[in-house]
């Protein structure tokens, strides 16, 4: 991954980080475009939290603000970002595959070979139930 790359995924993992921030991702992305007013009525914080949340959101490139009527700024999803951050994950996701996989062959191997011809895990003798055996009280 270029270094481009990574730093575009370092920015969005800090934007998605913040759960006021994948609010404002997920009433765009379900809502469409909409303004700083639009978005404050839907969601649990002022307009100018809203509006600083915004400003991190454009600055990450997941946003991007488009002047509409009036001087209204409207603020639509860019998914570029996201699919570069999708792209690093599913790279880290490849380097960890060999090695779990590896890992889960030594466990499976190892949890079959301490079995004895009953088909009892060793370290598991022992475990009887309370009431058999010689009574704890005499």
């Amino acid at each position: 991954m270029t270094d481009d790359s990574e730093f575009v995924a370092q920015e969005v993992f800090t934007a998605l980080a913040d759960p006021t921030r994948r609010a404002i991702l997920a009433a765009l992305s379900t809502g469409g475009p909409a303004t700083a007013t639009d978005l404050a009525a839907s969601l649990p914080i002022s307009r100018q939290a809203i509006a600083k949340h915004l400003g991190l959101l454009a600055d990450a490139g997941l946003i991007t603000a488009v002047r509409g009527e009036r001087r209204r700024i409207r603020y639509r999803l860019d998914s570029t970002p996201m699919r570069v951050a999708q792209r690093f994950l599913a790279a880290l996701a490849r380097d960890w595959d060999g090695p779990l996989a590896a890992l889960k062959e030594h466990l499976d191997d190892d949890i079959s070979g301490h079995r004895d011809a009953g088909g009892v895990a060793e370290g598991s003798r022992g475990t009887a139930d309370p009431g058999e055996g010689p009574d704890p009280g005499t």
